[in-house]
């Protein structure tokens, strides 16, 4: 091998590991659907949003997370596209005690943004209203 031919395997060593290097993180990623779905979801006690302390990690497609029912509200976010006020209201007997409960759930749905806020007369009502979505206390 002459001096000019090491320095072309040199230099073609050096762009090959470029290469690998810009590709790896794509690979890294790779076991995330291309349109994922994540939202953080928070239950503050009172009408305001920031009563809202912590907040757990729902991912869809495939469930996962720290939900404790991600299956059945990534379900249900699945048939309402992700839309949390077009889960349909469940056929429930709420008691009239009035105890304030506001959700808040921010992320994405297949890329599209959501942003959901909605303040409920007690924790009841939330849960006829959003379904499993903001199921996050422990059972």
């Amino acid at each position: 091998m002459t001096h000019t031919s090491l320095k072309a395997v040199r230099a073609a060593l050096a762009a090959a590991l470029v290469l690998l290097a810009c590709a790896a993180p794509a690979r890294a990623d790779s076991w995330r659907p291309a349109r994922d779905s994540g939202l953080m979801l928070t239950v503050g006690h009172g009408e305001a949003q920031s009563a809202a302390v912590g907040g757990t990690m729902l991912w869809c497609d495939p469930p996962r997370g720290h939900h404790r029912r991600a299956a059945d509200a990534c379900a249900e976010l699945e048939a309402a596209d992700g839309r949390i006020a077009d889960i349909p209201a469940k056929d429930v007997i709420c008691p009239m005690v009035h105890a304030p409960v506001t959700a808040h759930a921010h992320g994405t749905w297949r890329g599209r943004a959501v942003e959901y806020t909605e303040t409920f007369s007690n924790s009841c009502m939330l849960t006829a209203r959003t379904g499993s979505v903001f199921a996050l206390n422990a059972p």
